[in-house]
């Protein structure tokens, strides 16, 4: 499995519920959606490997050594020496308030992936390649992000290409701009992952089925819609439309649950389980995640999904 884009140190704080003025401890984990999937992936026992770029920096040598620890290939992470590795903040309030706060601009070493520095080999044959739209806000990584798509689509037209709808609009001049460029991409890409908003932004739907309906027409063979409390739908040509409730966890930080369950979808995809039971495996790998404050540390293990589910071995 590759991912590609954002990568960061994130600095989060140990106290709950305090503002982030007040708070006096931190802790720093490895960050960034999709550099977090694959660490998720890695954890179920999939071959990951990441590309991003760092600076030329303690915190780009930290990034280094994290992926690795976690079992992460990071031949793909290169410096960029002008630039800092990013770093993020986010204040914890539960059960669903936890805003983050980027310091990544005007750029960002992520976002200066060039196409001339892709591996297209490695991207062709990838069992999955993930990729976020937040890959496509700025150049040269819109280019970069956009290149390795078609190259995909082109060599391995069936292979499990995944859009993460990841928007994050304090990275865009707009949200039409943001639309275009995932108008773009997205028939390049076999699988889509977004909340509503995300959708809406994608596609111009805000209704999970009709949104489902409109990436479905996009050309994209699996939809799947998280809808918060209601759960998640996905849709694909085997299952049709399925819908799975979430599973219930008390929350300690939301802002990880997202690519733990990038990273079990992904799993469950690659093993060929039904729709439902990979929709199912992901929801609980996410609010395993939920329940914990780290993000990248915390990923699961299939088994501790499992238990999550009150499961034994997956189906």
């Amino acid at each position: 499995m590759l991912t590609m884009g954002r990568v960061s140190a994130d600095i989060y704080p140990e106290e709950v519920g305090v503002p982030l003025e007040r708070v006096k401890t931190f802790a720093k984990f490895l960050g960034g959606s999709p550099t977090n999937v694959a660490v998720a992936a890695a954890r179920h026992g999939r071959r990951s490997a990441v590309i991003t770029r760092t600076g030329e920096d303690p915190f780009g040598r930290f990034v280094h050594e994290a992926l690795r620890g976690f079992g992460v290939d990071d031949r793909y992470v290169s410096a960029v020496p002008d630039l800092p590795t990013p770093v993020a903040f986010c204040e914890i309030f539960p059960p669903d308030d936890f805003p983050l706060y980027f310091y990544r601009t005007p750029t960002a070493p992520d976002l200066q992936i060039r196409v001339d520095e892709l591996d297209l080999d490695a991207v062709a044959g990838a069992g999955v390649f993930w990729v976020t739209v937040t890959g496509l806000c700025q150049e040269p990584s819109r280019s970069a992000t956009l290149a390795a798509l078609e190259h995909r689509a082109g060599v391995n037209p069936d292979g499990l290409t995944v859009l993460d709808l990841d928007y994050r609009p304090m990275f865009w001049t707009s949200e039409a701009e943001a639309s275009a460029q995932v108008d773009r991409a997205l028939g390049h890409v076999t699988v889509a992952v977004g909340n509503r908003e995300e959708c809406e932004v994608a596609v111009g739907e805000a209704d999970p089925v009709r949104a489902a309906a409109a990436l479905r027409g996009r050309g994209v063979r699996v939809a799947v819609v998280k809808q918060g409390p209601r759960g998640v739908l996905g849709v694909d040509d085997a299952s049709g439309s399925v819908e799975v409730p979430p599973v219930p966890v008390e929350v300690v930080n939301g802002l990880g649950a997202g690519d733990a369950f990038g990273g079990a979808l992904c799993h469950g995809l690659l093993a060929g389980w039904p729709l439902e039971r990979v929709l199912r495996f992901a929801n609980a790998a996410g609010a395993y995640v939920a329940g914990q404050l780290a993000c990248a540390d915390v990923m699961p293990t299939s088994a501790q999904v499992e238990q999550l589910l009150g499961e034994g071995a997956p189906r």
